[in-house]
């Protein structure tokens, strides 16, 4: 580890094999993260819009209102990156705990 400009952080280094060996597990780990991020935004978007139960609003649906669409992308976009930087980080550590290794830059 090397202490960065800052001074209170640290940064891990990694190999070019952990990374390399982090790839079927980042990729696992995205589809997941996508399979559950995906359901947490149609819970979410059902408290939001309680009138639109089972729909949500796609760009090229006419009935719905701009208004509509682009909360509901907001949300949806908040949403995925929350879940994905979870995924990532937690998919990382884990992998550090197994091999030792960083897969990071």
């Amino acid at each position: 580890m090397t202490k960065t400009s800052s001074g209170d952080r640290t940064e891990k280094k990694s190999n070019k094999s952990a990374k390399i060996l982090y790839r079927p597990v980042g990729i696992a780990s995205s589809i997941v993260g996508g399979i559950v991020a995906g359901q947490v935004f149609k819970l979410v978007y059902k408290k939001v819009a309680p009138g639109h139960p089972d729909d949500v609003p796609g760009p090229l649906q006419s009935e719905y209102r701009m208004r509509e669409i682009v909360l509901a992308s907001l949300i949806q976009g908040a949403i995925f990156s929350v879940v994905k930087a979870l995924i990532d980080r937690g998919g990382a550590r884990v992998f550090e705990k197994w091999t030792g290794e960083w897969p990071g830059d």
